[in-house]
């Protein structure tokens, strides 16, 4: 099964090849490694259009090339939402296109309950720059949005700002995932969607080491206790090469399918190709009541 973001304007995948990607974000083209291409390019003549080059160094992490001068930063719209990219020293723009897909599927799944009246309450757990928190506010959603990195946290705020979204559709929290959840279990505090997009490794705000193989299932398990009586959804993504989509298929299964029955599914996030074929991205696990 693929989950397949084929409906932005602002941005596209140009080209693949030789273990890189060539992308067009709004007016800019980015040239970036992903160690997934293994095939070679299908437009060679393209890819001297970059703007901008990402390195790997050899000494971890890299750096970029410009070609053509290009701003601190600048905007990408998809449907009604607005965020800030910029080219960041880790390779990334602040922003993963691949994540519409999930966008528009929890967005669709919101909608239909704000049409009976109700106001689905979603927890957005290691929620970056808020591509997810914006898309379910946007859909009617009042949202918890929880991210250990307070640039981040801020980061999100501002794409919340250029969005036009209500003030108090969110509720901002730098936090530790996990504490953050066992201590709204103690509160009795319930979400009717929840969304998670564990890195494979990171720090909380005090310093702790997250390693996704080691807590993810104790995560899971402890966000399915946060689900109210009737949940809506629970997604959750990976970008971990070890978790492949029936890992994910499985977790949702046993933490979230046994304890509210609903059905549980997996597969993997692509994005279209320009040239031709998709490029994958990622899995996501997706559960629906």
């Amino acid at each position: 099964m693929t989950y397949i973001a084929d409906a932005w304007q602002d941005f596209s995948v140009l080209d693949t090849g030789d273990g890189e990607k060539l992308e067009r974000w709004g007016r800019y083209i980015l040239r970036r490694p992903d160690p997934q291409v293994i095939w070679p390019r299908q437009t060679p003549e393209r890819w001297a259009e970059a703007d901008a080059w990402y390195h790997r160094s050899s000494r971890g992490g890299g750096e970029w090339e410009f070609s053509r001068k290009t701003p601190d930063r600048w905007q990408l719209a998809y449907r009604g939402l607005r965020f800030h990219v910029r080219p960041t020293g880790f390779k990334h723009t602040g922003l993963f296109p691949e994540q519409a897909a999930n966008w528009d599927w929890m967005g669709g799944l919101i909608r239909q309950e704000v049409a009976q009246g109700r106001t689905p309450r979603v927890l957005n757990l290691f929620a970056y720059t808020g591509g997810a928190t914006l898309a379910c506010a946007e859909a009617g959603a009042s949202v918890c949005h929880v991210d250990a990195a307070k640039g981040m946290v801020q980061w999100a705020k501002e794409n919340h700002g250029l969005s036009g979204l209500p003030g108090g559709s969110v509720r901002w929290i730098v936090d530790d995932a996990l504490k953050f959840v066992q201590r709204e279990i103690r509160r009795g505090s319930q979400y009717d969607g929840i969304v998670m997009d564990p890195p494979s490794y990171g720090r909380g705000p005090g310093g702790e080491v997250w390693k996704l193989e080691d807590r993810i299932f104790e995560l899971v398990e402890a966000c399915g206790q946060a689900l109210s009586d009737t949940p809506l959804f629970f997604l959750l993504n990976s970008y971990t090469t070890g978790l492949q989509p029936a890992v994910l298929s499985n977790l949702l299964r046993i933490a979230v399918t046994n304890r509210h029955g609903g059905m549980a599914e997996a597969g993997e996030l692509v994005l279209p190709v320009e040239a031709g074929g998709t490029l994958p991205c990622g899995a996501s696990g997706r559960w629906r009541r």
